[in-house]
Parts: C-alpha cells; sequence; structure tokens
C-alpha cells in the first residue's frame, strides 16, 4: 500500500494529563502523557508523538547510535512546541561545564534540577537534541516529537519517583555541557525547514509542498497534520488532526485540504 493511517496508541503517565487539548480525548480518569504512532515497517527507523505534560518529566539522557550496547539503538530527538502555558519551561544542557562526578553528585542529592539551564517555551519553538544531552520537560507543555525509533533511555533523576535510575550507563553518555544555540530556533526563524539532521528531516508547510520541499522528499515520509485534513490520491486514506498518515512518496498525498502539516523522513 502505497499511503494509510498509522495506528495510534495512549500512554499513561504520572506526568500526563487527564483533560487533553482538542482534538484528542482521554478515557475518563486516565492520565495520558504521549499519544504516538506505531511506526511503519517501511520507515521503522522513526517515531512520532504528541507529549502532554503536568508535572516534570524525570531528568534523562540517550546514547548515540555509536555508544549503544547489542539490543539497543541510539536516540536523538527534537521537539515543537505546540502549546504552552504561562512558565512553561525545558530543561536542556547545564548551566556551565560539569564533570561526570559532579553530574553523578547533583543527581544523588538532587541539585541537579538547579544545574540544569531550563529555557523558557513558546508555542512554536524548535528544540534539537543530539544523543548526550542531558534533559528534561517540564509541566504545562503540549509538543510533538520527532525522534529515531528507540526507547532507550537512562534516567539520572526522578524528584524521588520510586522509578530505577541509571546513573551509571548515563554518566557514561552525558554531555555535561550547555545546550548550544543553534539547536533552538522557532518556526518564524526557520521558515519551512525544521530540521535537517544527521537521522531525520522535519518540515513544517502550509497547504500544499512547494517545489523545494517536493525535491526533499524522493521517497517513504510520515506526514501529520496539525490543522486541516490529507487524503491519498487514490481516495483510500485520509487522516485529520490527531492522526498520522505514511505514505511511500509525497505525490501520492493529496493535499486540497491541508491546513499546516510536519512532514518527515528518515535522513
Amino acid at each position: 500500500m502505497t499511503a494509510r493511517r498509522l495506528p495510534t496508541l495512549m500512554v499513561e503517565k504520572v506526568w500526563g494529563r487527564e483533560a487533553l487539548p482538542a482534538p484528542f480525548s482521554a478515557p475518563q480518569g486516565k492520565r495520558i502523557g504521549e499519544i504516538w504512532f506505531k511506526p511503519p515497517p517501511e520507515l521503522p527507523q522513526l517515531l512520532v508523538k504528541y507529549l502532554f505534560t503536568s508535572e516534570k518529566l524525570s531528568v534523562q539522557v540517550h546514547p548515540s547510535d555509536a555508544q549503544a550496547l547489542a539490543g539497543e539503538d541510539g536516540k536523538e530527538e527534537c521537539w515543537l512546541v505546540l502549546d504552552a502555558e504561562p512558565g512553561a519551561k525545558l530543561a536542556i544542557g547545564f548551566n556551565e561545564p560539569l564533570t561526570p562526578d559532579q553530574i553523578e553528585a547533583a543527581a544523588r542529592d538532587g541539585s541537579i534540577e538547579q544545574l540544569l539551564t531550563w529555557h523558557d517555551a513558546a508555542a512554536g519553538d524548535i528544540f534539537y537534541l543530539p544523543a548526550g544531552t542531558v534533559h528534561a520537560i517540564g509541566p504545562g507543555l503540549s509538543l510533538v516529537e520527532v525522534q529515531q525509533n528507540s526507547d532507550t533511555t537512562f534516567r539520572l533523576y526522578d524528584y524521588g519517583r520510586p522509578r530505577e535510575l541509571h546513573l551509571e550507563r548515563a554518566l557514561a553518555v552525558a554531555q555535561g555541557t550547555p545546550y548550544p544555540a543553534e539547536h533552538r530556533s522557532s518556526v518564524a526563524e526557520r521558515g519551512q525547514v525544521l530540521v535537517d539532521g544527521a537521522h531525520f528531516r522535519l518540515d513544517r508547510i502550509e497547504g500544499a509542498p512547494d517545489a523545494e520541499i517536493a525535491s526533499a522528499y524522493p521517497g517513504a515520509l510520515l506526514a501529520l497534520p496539525l490543522s486541516g485534513a490529507l487524503a491519498t490520491r487514490d481516495g483510500k486514506e485520509s487522516a485529520a488532526a490527531g492522526e498520522c498518515l505514511y505514505a511511500a512518496s509525497l505525490d501520492t498525498l493529496d493535499f486540497s485540504d491541508a491546513g499546516i502539516t510536519l512532514l518527515t523522513r528518515a535522513a
């Protein structure tokens, strides 16, 4: 099949929300933190998900492909902020360079929260996180996350929650440095091309793709409508906001009713 809508999974998280923004709706009494789309076998490298936060997420880090052990996968990711409550922040990188010993001590006594740089977040902000970047997501945020399809996560600190930490593995891959300014931008600054990284590309388009975007997507891709709707040219599949389409190529999609759409592919 040249295009199809991907299966959707709602994931409960302690830091999730019982009330989700439209077009989503959480089951009664469930705190939904993630809504993600099952990667298709034709494009297994990428995972796209929504994140909704009411509490801080753990301080964590991911390895690169080279640092991952057998059976693991590296993970680079990016966040596009869809909505942010006043004062919402993202922790990425450190205020000043730290040694592994300093990071470990701060993780053990909880002071790592104060050593991280907490960046103000607003709708339209884009953050690219290379592997090794220490990070945490604060409350009051709605994000789209595009990442390498990997669940290899090492926790450094979890605010006293009874979950396993992975200090040895985390310290082996964590970069004890400030977050490079060039990895943060916004839709207003970046235009259509939000990320063109080592593992994936992410674009935000309004309406139909122009020639530049079309030339950048010669093969398999994922299309995520943020507004409006997409359909396949044969009329057999469609996706509205809150859904995601896999397409073998961009020319199999009909953008007649499109609003704002995210497009992503493997690098």
